[in-house]
């Protein structure tokens, strides 16, 4: 799986990513443990404002970053993005009211929102193998579940000598070395098109994402995945304070064998697609994920949490790794970029609904009813995936045009302006200008 790193731009722009990682990762763990200086047992609906805060920037600005972006050289916007999150993490040991950590969170999850997506649509232009590409995938989900393991770990370490807020400084440097480390790559110009009106830019995301059947299930699958997930990570940190036997190091402990459950599930997603289908792969993670929270009813020990957590974050992983492969099948190159912007905004969309109602309902029915509530909601997206993503799904379709068109560069048929209509053609099927209804590719 570690061959892709064998690409020294991929290589470098993964590192970049490790560091970026572990600067959010840190920043989240030290808002949980403020969050929870300031409510006490209220801890979950602050960080659950918190997150909703995020959700808001993500969903609402991706796609609109990605249409203003559409003409501004890659590198540049990274690494500009980088170094205007530095000097947002860097403000905040320094604000003493609640709303000023609010206020710079949204602003620093507008850069986040403007980052990702073209980070994420650039990887399948740099390693155009797709095998090369789901090893690409699998450690970009790995990293992040190395974040989620070891930055608990890591602020656990830093509160020996540091107060919470303080941590905000290692949020900065990992940043500075995400900048720099961007820096160095040589990488491809913009692929999104220049011609477009801003307006199309602003919709084509969308438009490609609503009309492809497997991407409208994906979507589905990303509310059912957050809606067990946004559990997790807003009532964790109250949930591990109730635990006979617990102490002030449960929570971390809790969240890093997440951590390390995502671990072994994102290893095990290479394999995995060697022997099944993405389909099947991605619908037993999120079934998987939507039944195993049942288990929290029979009191489990302290121990059987871990390993109940430790579950958790592996059907999380198969879920979700998979992902921008599906993305990179459903789109052509010069729409990846919308595409994955959309993606974006429309899978954190599901997070805005449910970090907010994670935490009102832990506070109103208590913990355990919340998880039971989120878990039935999940397995029923999860249900409503599998009737939106057909099971015969293939890559090449045969399809009819009714009307004249050139030759759109799949190279399958002659060049000029010779194809008259009807005629039909097949090849890998993308809703695209040419190609603006799914049903023409039955």
């Amino acid at each position: 799986m570690f061959q892709v790193l064998g690409n020294r731009t991929f290589f470098r722009l993964f590192s970049a990513q490790v560091f970026s990682l572990l600067g959010s990762g840190l920043m989240t763990v030290a808002l949980a443990l403020i969050a929870y200086e300031l409510g006490g047992d209220r801890a979950g609906l602050i960080l659950g404002t918190i997150f909703t805060l995020k959700m808001i920037a993500y969903v609402g600005f991706a796609p609109l970053a990605s249409a203003l972006t559409g003409k501004v050289p890659l590198k540049p916007l990274l690494i500009g993005l980088d170094l205007i999150r530095v000097g947002l993490a860097a403000l905040l040991p320094f604000v003493d009211e609640l709303w000023q950590v609010y206020l710079l969170v949204f602003l620093f999850q507008l850069g986040s929102a403007a980052f990702t997506p073209a980070f994420q649509s650039l990887i399948p232009e740099i390693v155009t193998s797709e095998k090369r590409y789901t090893e690409a995938l699998s450690l970009s989900r790995l990293a992040y579940n190395l974040e989620t393991m070891f930055s608990p770990v890591l602020a656990g370490l830093l509160l020996f000598v540091l107060v919470p807020s303080q941590i905000f400084f290692g949020t900065a440097l990992t940043f500075i070395v995400s900048a720099l480390l961007v820096f160095t790559c040589k990488l491809p110009s913009n692929i999104a098109s220049t011609g477009e009106t801003f307006g199309k830019r602003l919709s084509k995301g969308f438009t490609i994402y609503l009309r492809t059947p497997r991407l409208r299930g994906l979507l589905s699958l990303n509310i059912a995945i957050a809606l067990v997930g946004s559990w997790v990570l807003v009532n964790s940190v109250v949930y591990s304070q109730n635990l006979a036997g617990s102490d002030a190091q449960t929570f971390t402990q809790l969240m890093a064998t997440y951590g390390f459950g995502a671990i072994v599930g994102a290893l095990s997603v290479p394999r995995l697609l060697r022997k099944f289908e993405i389909r099947g792969i991605v619908l037993s993670g999120a079934a998987l994920l939507g039944g195993l929270p049942l288990l929290i009813f029979l009191e489990l020990s302290l121990a059987g949490n871990l390993a109940l957590w430790g579950a958790l974050g592996f059907a999380t992983s198969v879920a979700l790794t998979p992902g921008g492969l599906v993305l990179t099948r459903s789109a052509i190159g010069n729409n990846r970029p919308a595409i994955f912007a959309a993606q974006f905004s429309l899978s954190h969309g599901g997070w805005l609904l449910t970090y907010p109602l994670a935490g009102w309902l832990g506070v109103v029915a208590g913990l355990e009813a919340a998880l039971a509530i989120m878990t039935l909601g999940s397995l029923c997206f999860t249900a409503f995936a599998f009737w939106l993503w057909p099971v015969d799904d293939p890559l090449d379709r045969l399809h009819t045009h009714d009307e004249n068109v050139t030759d759109h560069g799949r190279g399958e048929t002659p060049e000029g302006p010779r194809h008259q209509a009807p005629f039909s053609h097949k090849h890998a099927f993308y809703i695209d200008d040419q190609h603006p209804r799914w049903e023409m590719g039955k």
